[in-house]
């Protein structure tokens, strides 16, 4: 389990699974809010709490939630449900304490131009982030 938490402490998020990697997005939003996500299904293994305003882009998909107070993007939420009926969602694993996410490994996603994963170059949290 790994928790996080906004700077003011009003939103917080509980990750209930052992993620493959936290995403460095570099699209047009990923890249300004400076988010590293790890992805889950609401209510399964991501679990949110507090107050949060979302902003809503393009394609009308995805809402990005941020602490009305302090103004940290704490995780973003699929508008819609799978075929499965669950709903994706992605925490900013930037919200949780250093210690418990240095070594989740980071893969790098090309949300700019391609829409792949870029090739790993063995880079984890901790490298990039302390």
């Amino acid at each position: 389990m790994i928790e996080g938490s906004c700077h003011c402490g009003a939103v917080h998020w509980r990750f209930d699974s052992t993620p493959d990697a936290a995403t460095a997005c570099n699209c047009t939003i990923c890249r300004r809010y400076g988010a590293l996500w790890i992805y889950g299904h609401e209510n399964e293994d991501v679990f949110v709490s507090g107050p949060t305003t979302t902003y809503v882009r393009g394609d009308k998909s995805l809402s990005f939630n941020f602490c009305p107070h302090c103004g940290c993007i704490a995780y973003w939420r699929g508008l819609g449900t799978g075929p499965d009926g669950r709903r994706r969602m992605a925490v900013n694993v930037r919200l949780a304490e250093p210690e418990a996410v240095k070594a989740i490994p980071i893969q790098r996603f090309d949300g700019l131009h391609s829409w792949d994963d870029l090739p790993r170059d063995g880079a984890t949290v901790g490298d990039r982030w302390f």
